[in-house]
């Protein structure tokens, strides 16, 4: 019976190529949709991270302070995994060096630090979170916890705002992402129904003809599903060639307007999610949606 539905489902695709070939390509604009929103979310959140990156809160400790008490500090913020993720130590030697290199052809910033005299920088830890809004509760772990005695300032209040900020993007660009996504899954769904019905609707009398003459409702249905299955795997083949292409030949313009993005690496690498969700819009939903149409013809 497989057999048969599979090569009866092959004569209709071949011998219809007109209604087959125009819902194919119907069916690659909401695919390429699908996977145009997958390839924006992953230029948003690299551009994100590479923001999120340059923030940091930074803790100063007193003059008197040891290297190995502030060293057993950074084991403690470490431990902090699930909101820490990075504990970079700055002693006042090497905060002396950075600014004489940061500043060395600025002849105001030398002549300061010559009248000042000596060492005026305090050792200190560069922390990163995880989250945005995680550096407010390792910012008052080191103020009011058991290390307070050794701390001069945190300078989390400066750089609240800034935080802050950059979280209400992060989550602005992430609710975009599931409304879009969400709408595009919709529209796909209705064109889907739409496009395979216009192909099951030339097939009306012929579904009535096998129903008259006792054809099992999965002998009637079966073709019709695989077709549409055969329609979303063509359109799955054409949209992933053609966002290929683009990636590659986009990926310099990217690069230049993201640096460090690559697109195309990005696709290639990516290559298993992509697939997957130009199968799920496509194959998938090309399948269902026969299944669906054919079963209200069989029940009419």
């Amino acid at each position: 019976m497989i057999k048969r539905i599979l090569k009866f489902a092959w004569v209709d695709f071949t011998r219809n190529k007109a209604s087959n070939m125009a819902a194919v390509f119907i069916l690659v604009i909401p695919i390429l949709l699908a996977t145009s929103l997958f390839i924006f979310k992953g230029v948003s959140t690299s551009i994100i991270d590479k923001v999120q990156e340059k923030i940091d809160i930074t803790a100063y400790f007193k003059e008197g302070a040891q290297e190995e008490d502030i060293l057993i500090i950074k084991g403690e913020l470490l431990k902090l995994s699930s909101e820490v993720k990075d504990v970079q130590y700055v002693s006042k030697i090497q905060a002396l060096e950075d600014f004489v290199k940061k500043h060395r052809d600025d002849p105001d910033f030398m002549n300061a630090l010559e009248e000042v005299g000596g060492n005026p920088f305090l050792a200190s830890l560069n922390i990163k979170t995880e989250e945005p809004l995680q550096y407010e509760k390792v910012a008052s772990f080191l103020i009011s916890g058991p290390y307070s005695d050794f701390i001069e300032k945190v300078d989390y209040t400066q750089k609240k705002d800034t935080i802050e900020r950059i979280y209400n993007i992060t989550s602005s660009v992430n609710r975009f992402g599931l409304v879009v996504g969400a709408v595009l899954f919709l529209i796909a769904i209705l064109v889907v129904l739409n496009t395979v019905k216009l192909a099951i609707d030339s097939s009306a009398d012929e579904i009535k003809t096998m129903k008259m003459v006792g054809a099992s409702n999965w002998f009637i249905r079966g073709p019709f599903i695989v077709q549409g299955a055969l329609c979303g795997l063509s359109a799955l083949i054409i949209s992933l060639i053609i966002s290929g292409f683009c990636a590659f030949f986009c990926a310099a313009k990217v690069m230049v307007l993201v640096p460090g993005f690559n697109l195309f690496s990005f696709f290639i690498s990516n290559m298993g999610t992509i697939l997957l969700l130009q199968f799920g819009f496509g194959v998938v939903l090309g399948a269902a949606a026969s299944y669906i149409l054919v079963r209200s013809y069989l029940r009419a």
